[in-house]
């Protein structure tokens, strides 16, 4: 449960943030920092194994990281947190409020992962429209394929600012991280499973996402009975700094929801905790 972690000092309410894959809690904070500024939160980013500062010392699979952050929430706090994440991080925001619902207080997922095998996944069909001349000419080399495909918000402003939040933070585990990218593990072995969440969420998806998407986003919404779903045009897998004015107005909204109390005589589907595990 020993996971490199930035806290605020703010005695509000937790919201915890989640990486995306291979980032690091800088590259977060950057991410979701302006989205949350303002709000009187605790703000909390964490490190996942393998990932950052944070070491490997978990098995390399999903449900090794899902569990460290699971021990890591049950160790440190002692209500219910905001949870927040941006693809990877969000498939493992989705999947502690489908095992540990007592952990969560609000889910906000951005362009999450719904499930983990590429060709299982529903892309676009339309590609994005072409950027300006030499928008991607500062990117490496090898990573010009990957941000032609990930971007839909096409500019050298926008490029600079990924490739910025990509090198930012501690160095990780190349070899920690591959392996748990090709391995059966890699998936949750509850992905597909319907489990209903009842508190509020917000999913937020780019139209022009190649990575994972919008649609499959769509259809998961039958999990969230009181879910918002929001598609963005002109942004892709990195809305975060794609669209950080309209990743703050949807994340507001989403806290608005989520700190206000419950009508009197609401009830949830949580289940109590006890021993830091699930019944």
């Amino acid at each position: 449960m020993n996971l490199a972690a930035d806290r605020s000092t703010t005695p509000g309410p937790e919201v915890v943030c989640l990486p995306m894959f291979g980032m690091t809690r800088a590259a977060t904070t950057t991410a979701f920092g302006p989205a949350l500024a303002g709000a009187d939160l605790r703000e909390t980013y964490l490190d996942l194994p393998g990932h950052g500062d944070t070491p490997a010392t978990c098995p390399p699979t999903s449900q090794a990281l899902l569990d460290t952050v699971c021990a890591w929430l049950d160790h440190h706090v002692d209500a219910p947190v905001l949870l927040a994440g941006a693809s990877y991080g969000a498939y493992l925001a989705a999947g502690i409020a489908r095992q540990r619902p007592d952990l969560v207080r609000g889910l906000l997922l951005v362009c999450p992962g719904i499930t983990i095998a590429p060709a299982s996944r529903t892309l676009p069909e339309h590609r994005p429209p072409p950027g300006p001349a030499g928008w991607l000419d500062d990117a490496p080399t090898d990573l010009r394929t990957h941000l032609d495909t990930a971007l839909g918000h096409r500019t050298p402003t926008v490029v600079a600012t990924v490739l910025a939040a990509l090198r930012s933070g501690g160095p990780g585990d190349d070899t920690f991280q591959q392996t748990l990218r090709t391995s059966p593990g890699y998936a949750l072995p509850d992905e597909t499973t319907d489990t209903p969440y009842d508190g509020p969420v917000s999913v937020l998806t780019g139209r022009q996402d190649h990575i994972v998407g919008y649609a499959d986003q769509f259809h998961a919404m039958r999990r969230y009975p009181r879910g918002t779903y929001t598609v963005l045009d002109e942004a892709g897998h990195y809305l975060p700094y794609e669209q950080p004015a309209l990743l703050r107005t949807h994340t507001q909204d989403w806290l608005r929801r989520a700190l206000t109390p419950p009508p009197p005589g609401h009830t949830t589907a949580r289940r109590l905790r006890h021993n830091g595990r699930h019944g």
